[in-house]
């Protein structure tokens, strides 16, 4: 069964969908099927990865509420190994239209039921929040990935999703782990940097990546062209990165159930 990886932090800007994309296609590269789920609005994973999403017929949203045609909303993308099952715009109204309803922490879940035989990994790239949206993607995942800018204030926003995850682990998915944090935008040269990875080592110490991110141009180039930092640059900075990262989210198995 695939192993559900749920990529969050509610504080935009700290790179999830960076990192949902690269550690994706550096899976996919090392020959792993892997679906990556965009669940932000913004729909910035499904472009990243060359889509116009919203010319697609079938994308999340509308597999919310008929999850037994999810596999007709999945597509392939240019990397061999790797589809996507995009996001629209639309996706923003399921905030209201899942308030009411019962059970509505597990209608992601749902969809992933029948695409989960088909994968390896699946990469759930969450909005820039803690709502109905993510809270469905902890509810659907195995496992977290927190991806976390170098900077102070970053920390404080790590503090209450570690809060949420306990939560989601007490009452609605015990199966969920802590898979790992991962620095991102890492400069060697700054100091708050250094900083802030001693702190956060402090913090979770069985729990830090040994890869950290480095700020780097052609990470920022390779969405406007539709393409990972793989099939971007596979020389820069950044695509070893990840690819180490990929690396050690291959071998840091979660325990068994």
């Amino acid at each position: 069964m695939a192993r559900i990886i749920a990529v969050a932090n509610q504080k935009g800007g700290v790179g999830k969908t960076t990192t949902s994309i690269n550690l994706a296609a550096s899976l996919a590269v090392m020959e792993k099927r892997v679906l990556v789920v965009d669940c932000d609005p913004q729909a910035n994973c499904s472009s990243g990865l060359g889509l116009d999403h919203e010319s697609m017929p079938n994308n999340l949203y509308t597999t919310f509420f008929q999850p037994e045609e999810a596999l007709e909303a999945v597509y392939e993308t240019n990397t061999p190994y790797l589809s996507i099952l995009p996001s629209t715009t639309d996706l923003v109204a399921i905030e209201l239209e899942l308030v009411d309803k019962m059970g509505r922490e597990y209608y992601l879940q749902d969809v992933l039921t029948a695409l989960e035989p088909r994968f390896d990994y699946i990469i759930l790239d969450c909005p820039p929040s803690l709502g109905l949206i993510t809270l469905n993607a902890l509810c659907a995942a195995k496992e977290l990935l927190v991806p976390l800018q170098c900077e102070f204030f970053a920390l404080e926003g790590v503090v209450k999703l570690l809060q949420t995850f306990e939560q989601v682990r007490k009452r609605l998915n015990p199966g969920l782990n802590l898979l790992g944090v991962v620095l991102t935008m890492f400069d060697v040269r700054n100091r708050l940097s250094r900083q802030v990875k001693n702190e956060v080592r402090k913090c979770f110490p069985d729990h830090l990546f040994e890869t950290v991110v480095p700020r780097n141009v052609r990470l920022s180039e390779a969405p406007s062209f539709g393409k990972s930092i793989i099939h971007y640059d596979v020389k820069s900075k950044g695509a070893e990165s990840y690819l180490a990262l990929a690396k050690e989210v291959v071998l840091r198995r979660p325990p068994r159930q």
